[in-house]
């Protein structure tokens, strides 16, 4: 029998990017799945979904990364998180050197995205509508109320994201962001009326598109719903929805994946306003939503696995168009079995 590829997925925690990524390898059954994470208490540590897992020093982040790898025979590592995919993305020379391989995108294009307002500099350069952004220095002229405000960095999903309906709650949440560390950018607000879309695009190391996949979000349930008032609605990080092809919006997406020359997954949030999709968020790693599109038939996690591994670039498949929901799933952890 052939040996399975073992992969250490870098953050667990529960209804994360990480447990929905260990899903999408168990549902291939081709591989040796493991997690690690900085907290005792993720859920990860205590799901069928791993061989094993491992608590990571939150100091010696990297090095410890590293050596659970090497003491375990694992050469691949799927970050399971905006924070893990930045940490790891940087320090890409040093996972080389041990012969690691970081299956995110290319650092360079992680790079870009880390910052929300450079970013949309560059596609509005490029000729890709963005939302129109300010900081609290920039003249506020253009600026339509309600606007989003939130960190210019890390904000998946839709962490720290507010809404103001006036100049008063505009400078309040400001000084909330910057007591807690974020720098804060100023953001239209496009209203959800035409739907809102949650699209994939895998590229190859070589940038030629593997796969493509669009989700139109429903909000029936307050799962995905993180504002919701006076007509306004803020999504939250967990997508359900409508998988269809919806043609003109993958190509639009296809498009910025050209732009910003991926190298990997990437993962396209945006809105439509008066028939043209507008980006609001383009995150350079696999997203929370990835396993539902395994369920609807493209595996990005094992697609971009066998391409790195076997150096494939063809994956047939077809997808099942239809309705994919979600839910919470509970645990009971003894207190004499957690993780130390």
């Amino acid at each position: 029998m052939k040996e399975k590829n073992r992969i250490l997925v870098a953050g667990i925690g529960g209804a994360s990017l990480g447990t929905e990524i260990s899903k999408c390898l168990n549902l291939a059954k081709t591989y040796e799945v493991y997690g690690c994470d900085i907290s005792s208490f993720a859920y990860g540590h205590y799901s069928s979904l791993f061989e094993k897992t491992f608590l990571v020093n939150k100091k010696k982040y990297i090095e410890s990364v590293i050596n659970i790898c090497l003491e375990n025979n694992i050469n691949y590592i799927i970050p399971g998180g905006e924070s893990p995919n930045t940490l790891l993305s940087d320090a890409v020379q040093d996972l080389k050197k041990n012969n690691l391989t970081l299956v995110t995108n290319d650092p360079k294009v992680v790079s870009l995205c880390s910052s929300k307002k450079n970013l949309f500099d560059f596609l509005e350069e490029k000729n890709i509508r963005t939302p129109k952004a300010f900081s609290l220095n920039d003249s506020l002229d253009g600026l339509e109320f309600p606007c989003i405000i939130k960190p210019s960095e890390e904000s998946g999903g839709s962490s720290f994201v507010y809404v103001a309906k006036n100049l008063n709650e505009l400078k309040s949440y400001n000084e909330i962001l910057i007591k807690n560390g974020k720098i804060p950018l100023i953001q239209e607000y496009i209203d959800h009326s035409e739907g809102e879309y949650t699209v994939g695009i895998l590229s190859s190391t070589k940038k030629l598109i593997l796969g493509s996949i669009a989700l139109r979000r429903t909000f029936d349930s307050k799962l995905s719903i993180l504002l919701e008032s006076d007509g306004f609605l803020i999504s939250s990080g967990y997508t359900q929805g409508l998988i269809d092809p919806f043609c003109s919006i993958i190509e639009t997406c296809k498009n910025i994946s050209k732009i910003l020359q991926s190298t990997g997954p990437l993962n396209i949030q945006g809105r439509v306003k008066n028939g043209q999709f507008i980006p609001f968020e383009v995150n350079p790693r696999f997203s929370a939503s990835t396993y539902l599109r395994s369920l609807a038939g493209l595996n990005e996690i094992d697609f971009y696995l066998r391409h790195l591994v076997n150096k494939e670039n063809s994956f047939p498949h077809s997808i099942n168009y239809g309705y994919y929901l979600r839910s919470f799933e509970e645990k009971y952890v003894n207190k004499h079995d957690t993780i130390s």
